[in-house]
Protein backbone atom coordinates (compact mmCIF):
# COMPACT_ATOMS: atom_id res chain seq x y z
CA UNK A 1 0.00 0.00 0.00
CA UNK A 2 1.35 3.39 -0.99
CA UNK A 3 2.41 5.52 1.96
CA UNK A 4 -0.25 8.47 2.26
CA UNK A 5 2.95 11.36 2.21
CA UNK A 6 4.04 9.89 -1.02
CA UNK A 7 1.09 9.39 -2.70
CA UNK A 8 0.36 13.45 -1.67
CA UNK A 9 3.61 14.48 -3.54
CA UNK A 10 3.10 12.31 -6.35
CA UNK A 11 -0.30 13.80 -6.88
CA UNK A 12 1.08 17.78 -6.71
CA UNK A 13 3.66 16.87 -8.93
CA UNK A 14 6.21 17.49 -6.58
CA UNK A 15 10.03 15.84 -6.87
CA UNK A 16 9.83 12.61 -5.10
CA UNK A 17 13.24 12.20 -2.95
CA UNK A 18 14.18 9.70 -0.25
CA UNK A 19 16.06 9.27 1.86
CA UNK A 20 17.13 6.02 3.57
CA UNK A 21 18.40 5.03 6.52
CA UNK A 22 18.21 9.04 7.67
CA UNK A 23 17.84 8.47 11.20
CA UNK A 24 17.42 12.03 13.12
CA UNK A 25 18.63 14.27 9.89
CA UNK A 26 17.85 14.70 6.51
CA UNK A 27 18.56 16.44 3.76
CA UNK A 28 15.85 19.33 3.00
CA UNK A 29 12.98 18.71 0.68
CA UNK A 30 13.61 14.56 1.17
CA UNK A 31 11.17 11.79 2.81
CA UNK A 32 13.23 10.27 5.86
CA UNK A 33 12.58 6.30 6.00
CA UNK A 34 14.09 4.40 8.63
CA UNK A 35 12.98 1.42 10.95
CA UNK A 36 13.49 3.51 14.02
CA UNK A 37 11.01 6.41 15.00
CA UNK A 38 13.59 9.16 15.40
CA UNK A 39 12.70 13.61 14.77
CA UNK A 40 13.95 13.32 11.16
CA UNK A 41 11.80 10.05 9.99
CA UNK A 42 8.64 10.23 8.27
CA UNK A 43 8.00 7.17 7.31
CA UNK A 44 8.92 4.07 9.80
CA UNK A 45 9.89 1.12 7.86
CA UNK A 46 12.03 -1.86 7.71
CA UNK A 47 13.43 -1.92 4.35
CA UNK A 48 15.00 -5.53 4.68
CA UNK A 49 11.47 -6.13 3.60
CA UNK A 50 11.40 -3.68 0.56
CA UNK A 51 9.97 -0.17 -0.50
CA UNK A 52 6.12 -1.68 -1.11
CA UNK A 53 5.05 1.82 0.02
CA UNK A 54 6.40 3.74 -2.77
CA UNK A 55 5.00 2.51 -6.36
CA UNK A 56 7.09 1.85 -9.18
CA UNK A 57 8.47 4.41 -11.81
CA UNK A 58 7.50 7.27 -9.16
CA UNK A 59 10.72 8.55 -7.05
CA UNK A 60 13.27 11.21 -8.85
CA UNK A 61 16.11 10.28 -6.02
CA UNK A 62 16.72 7.41 -3.95
CA UNK A 63 20.21 8.26 -1.52
CA UNK A 64 21.32 6.86 1.06
CA UNK A 65 24.68 7.60 3.30
CA UNK A 66 25.95 5.29 5.24
CA UNK A 67 23.29 2.76 5.76
CA UNK A 68 23.37 0.42 2.63
CA UNK A 69 26.22 -1.82 5.16
CA UNK A 70 23.87 -2.31 7.19
CA UNK A 71 21.13 -4.38 5.34
CA UNK A 72 21.07 -8.27 5.56
CA UNK A 73 19.11 -8.27 2.92
CA UNK A 74 21.01 -6.37 0.08
CA UNK A 75 19.94 -7.41 -3.37
CA UNK A 76 16.42 -7.17 -2.49
CA UNK A 77 16.53 -3.29 -1.55
CA UNK A 78 18.69 -3.05 -4.83
CA UNK A 79 16.05 -4.80 -7.01
CA UNK A 80 13.64 -2.28 -5.01
CA UNK A 81 15.34 0.38 -5.56
CA UNK A 82 15.92 0.17 -9.49
CA UNK A 83 11.97 -0.57 -9.22
CA UNK A 84 10.95 2.56 -7.64
CA UNK A 85 13.32 5.27 -9.30
CA UNK A 86 11.94 6.92 -12.66
CA UNK A 87 13.99 5.93 -15.82
CA UNK A 88 15.12 9.04 -15.69
CA UNK A 89 16.04 8.91 -11.69
CA UNK A 90 19.19 8.98 -9.80
CA UNK A 91 20.64 6.61 -6.80
CA UNK A 92 23.10 7.87 -4.73
CA UNK A 93 24.83 6.45 -2.02
CA UNK A 94 27.57 6.99 0.49
CA UNK A 95 29.34 3.56 2.15
CA UNK A 96 32.28 3.29 3.78
CA UNK A 97 35.38 1.69 1.45
CA UNK A 98 36.38 -1.37 2.56
CA UNK A 99 39.67 -0.90 3.61
CA UNK A 100 38.00 2.06 6.34
CA UNK A 101 40.12 0.83 9.45
CA UNK A 102 36.61 1.81 11.62
CA UNK A 103 34.86 0.13 9.08
CA UNK A 104 34.85 -3.50 11.63
CA UNK A 105 34.75 -1.33 14.81
CA UNK A 106 30.50 -1.37 14.41
CA UNK A 107 29.03 -4.98 15.42
CA UNK A 108 25.20 -3.82 12.96
CA UNK A 109 27.72 -3.70 9.74
CA UNK A 110 27.22 -6.53 7.22
CA UNK A 111 28.19 -5.57 3.83
CA UNK A 112 31.75 -4.70 2.44
CA UNK A 113 31.84 -2.09 -0.56
CA UNK A 114 34.70 -1.35 -3.01
CA UNK A 115 34.74 0.02 -6.84
CA UNK A 116 33.28 -3.27 -8.33
CA UNK A 117 30.62 -3.32 -5.35
CA UNK A 118 27.73 -2.22 -8.10
CA UNK A 119 29.32 -3.40 -11.74
CA UNK A 120 27.75 -6.59 -10.42
CA UNK A 121 24.47 -4.58 -11.43
CA UNK A 122 25.53 -2.07 -13.76
CA UNK A 123 25.46 -1.99 -17.77
CA UNK A 124 28.57 -3.03 -19.15
CA UNK A 125 29.24 0.57 -20.75
CA UNK A 126 29.74 1.86 -17.52
CA UNK A 127 31.98 -1.22 -15.67
CA UNK A 128 35.31 -0.31 -14.97
CA UNK A 129 38.58 -2.14 -16.79
CA UNK A 130 37.86 -5.17 -14.24
CA UNK A 131 34.79 -7.23 -15.25
CA UNK A 132 32.64 -8.72 -12.77
CA UNK A 133 29.59 -11.17 -13.51
CA UNK A 134 26.43 -9.81 -14.32
CA UNK A 135 24.53 -12.62 -14.68
CA UNK A 136 23.28 -13.59 -10.79
CA UNK A 137 20.77 -10.88 -11.21
CA UNK A 138 18.89 -9.16 -14.62
CA UNK A 139 19.10 -5.41 -12.12
CA UNK A 140 20.87 -2.63 -14.36
CA UNK A 141 22.33 0.71 -13.39
CA UNK A 142 24.28 2.85 -15.55
CA UNK A 143 27.63 3.95 -12.89
CA UNK A 144 27.62 7.65 -13.26
CA UNK A 145 29.86 8.38 -10.46
CA UNK A 146 32.18 6.23 -7.85
CA UNK A 147 34.10 9.08 -5.95
CA UNK A 148 37.05 7.80 -3.25
CA UNK A 149 36.64 9.72 0.05
CA UNK A 150 40.02 10.36 1.77
CA UNK A 151 39.17 11.96 5.71
CA UNK A 152 39.80 11.86 8.82
CA UNK A 153 38.27 13.71 12.19
CA UNK A 154 41.66 14.86 12.89
CA UNK A 155 42.32 18.69 11.37
CA UNK A 156 46.18 18.01 9.62
CA UNK A 157 45.33 13.94 8.87
CA UNK A 158 42.57 15.19 6.78
CA UNK A 159 43.83 18.12 5.27
CA UNK A 160 47.22 15.54 3.97
CA UNK A 161 44.29 13.20 3.09
CA UNK A 162 43.21 15.67 0.21
CA UNK A 163 46.01 14.36 -1.70
CA UNK A 164 45.35 10.96 -2.47
CA UNK A 165 41.66 12.03 -2.87
CA UNK A 166 42.71 14.36 -6.02
CA UNK A 167 45.39 12.13 -7.32
CA UNK A 168 43.00 8.63 -7.24
CA UNK A 169 39.76 10.16 -8.15
CA UNK A 170 41.53 11.58 -11.52
CA UNK A 171 40.49 9.17 -13.82
CA UNK A 172 39.41 5.17 -13.63
CA UNK A 173 42.92 3.90 -13.85
CA UNK A 174 44.11 6.05 -11.32
CA UNK A 175 40.80 3.95 -8.83
CA UNK A 176 41.43 0.83 -9.99
CA UNK A 177 45.17 0.95 -9.22
CA UNK A 178 44.53 1.95 -5.65
CA UNK A 179 42.35 -0.44 -5.00
CA UNK A 180 44.25 -3.17 -6.21
CA UNK A 181 47.53 -1.70 -5.15
CA UNK A 182 47.43 1.36 -2.42
CA UNK A 183 44.20 0.18 -0.48
CA UNK A 184 45.72 -1.04 2.51
CA UNK A 185 48.42 1.28 2.63
CA UNK A 186 46.69 4.77 2.59
CA UNK A 187 42.83 3.89 4.26
CA UNK A 188 40.80 5.27 2.19
CA UNK A 189 37.04 6.42 3.90
CA UNK A 190 33.97 6.05 2.61
CA UNK A 191 33.54 5.86 -1.41
CA UNK A 192 30.01 7.52 -3.27
CA UNK A 193 28.29 6.31 -6.30
CA UNK A 194 25.77 7.71 -8.19
CA UNK A 195 23.67 5.75 -10.90
CA UNK A 196 20.69 5.64 -12.63
CA UNK A 197 18.37 2.79 -13.76
CA UNK A 198 18.47 0.99 -16.97
CA UNK A 199 14.88 -0.01 -17.35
Amino acid sequence: MIHPIIAEKIEKGELLIIELGCGNSKPLGSIGVDMIALDGVDIVADTEKGLGFIPDNSVDVISSRHFLEHVTNYELLIKEIHRVLKPDGLHKAIVPYFSNPHYYSDYTHRNFFGLYSFDYFATSETQLKRRVPTFYNDIRFDILKRDLNFKSQFFIRNMLKRIPKFIFNSSNYWKELYEESFSYKFPCSEIYFEMRPKK
